[in-house]
């Protein structure tokens, strides 16, 4: 694994201190550019042009690190092969974050650029919860484990809301639910990939495995297709939206049971997060949600999730579990990373 390598001495550590980072977000639906300043206030950006003379480093969101990478690391020719050859397993996100290093390369060539990865967070996950019954050669010959996803949010999360026992819904495009014991990740609903887990905006999440090769094997679907439908077809997309009942319905009951089962690995539950496009925008999914969980002690304040905005506690004063709404803020956390290794 690639040790955190620092930044090469003709670039002053106390500079990339005092200066902005600016932080390339390239997801699997959107390019994002944050300047976030030494206080840790961000802007967001429309382009490269925007940027000015003020940038000491910058940083990239690199979705799948594998398990060669768990801790953030200055990008040279090495470390962009490696993350290209992760591509292979999450090319809905290495694959634009490699394109974004390209062009901001271009943009900004006389700066460092640090690579701050999804799963390094989740490097704490103990085998129980990161292997698959599986034959020995798919996991230690072809590395087939869980690494899980959406650690940058998670981490700020967890920093937000302090809590021994935390949950954290991470519900945007991609949706993830995470287990955080004291700081620290030990179970998480996506695996080798970002498809595993609940339900998304396009992506189906688990599905039986029987189901997909019944697929390939009876109604001749090529690879391509099945991982196009997967991939691009199938989630909230094939099921009518958060408008369907039956959309809401499926959305809600995955989330909700995924919560129950990180609350056994977390041995109980003192809190609970949402946060992310829909986690803190869609109120209704965070009230179905917290009902189908009433029997853990969540009670939400009916008007307060109503009325919500992102940093604030919706629970009800009775509620023997705390829930809150947290702005994700992923910048903040890379910029975070790539100041550390000044």
């Amino acid at each position: 694994m690639p040790r955190p390598s620092r930044f090469k001495e003709t670039v002053s550590a106390s500079t990339v201190r005092v200066l902005d980072v600016l932080v390339v977000n390239a997801g699997s639906t959107s390019l994002k550019l944050d300047l976030v300043s030494p206080d840790e206030t961000s802007r967001r950006i429309d382009s490269y042009a925007e940027v000015g003379g003020d940038v000491g480093a910058v940083g990239h969101r690199i979705v799948h690190g594998g398990a060669r990478f768990k801790a953030p690391v200055v990008i040279d020719e090495a470390v962009e092969r490696e993350v290209a050859d992760l591509a292979l397993i999450a090319p809905l996100h290495n694959t634009p974050a490699l394109q974004a290093l390209e062009e901001a390369r271009r943009a900004l060539p006389d700066v460092p650029h640090v690579a701050v990865f999804d799963t390094a967070f989740h490097a704490s996950i103990p085998d129980e919860a990161a292997v698959y019954a599986v034959p020995s050669r798919w996991r230690e010959e072809w590395g087939v484990r869980r690494f899980g996803f959406h650690g940058l949010s998670v981490q700020w999360s967890a920093e937000r809301v302090r809590a021994p026992r935390l949950v954290v819904c991470h519900l945007g495009g991609g949706c993830s639910v995470t287990a955080v014991l004291d700081g620290r990740s030990v179970d998480t609903s996506m695996g080798f990939t970002p498809l595993e887990g609940v339900p998304m905006a396009a992506r189906s999440g688990s599905v039986d495995p029987g189901a997909l090769l019944f697929l390939l094997r009876e109604r001749f679907l090529t690879l391509d297709e099945l991982d196009h439908a997967l991939e691009h077809e199938s989630g909230l997309k094939a099921l009518g939206g958060l408008e369907s009942p039956l959309g809401l319905g499926v959305y809600t009951h995955r989330i909700a049971a995924a919560v129950a089962g990180m609350a056994s690995a977390l041995g109980g539950l003192d809190a609970l997060v949402f946060t992310a496009g829909v986690g803190e925008n869609v109120s209704a999914v965070r009230a179905e949600v917290c009902r189908r969980l009433g029997f853990l002690g969540i009670e939400l304040d009916a008007a307060a999730n109503e009325s919500v905005t992102p940093d604030t506690d919706i629970s009800a004063a009775g509620s023997r579990v705390r829930v809150a709404v947290v702005r994700a803020r992923e910048e903040v956390v890379v910029a975070r990373a790539v100041r550390a290794l000044s």
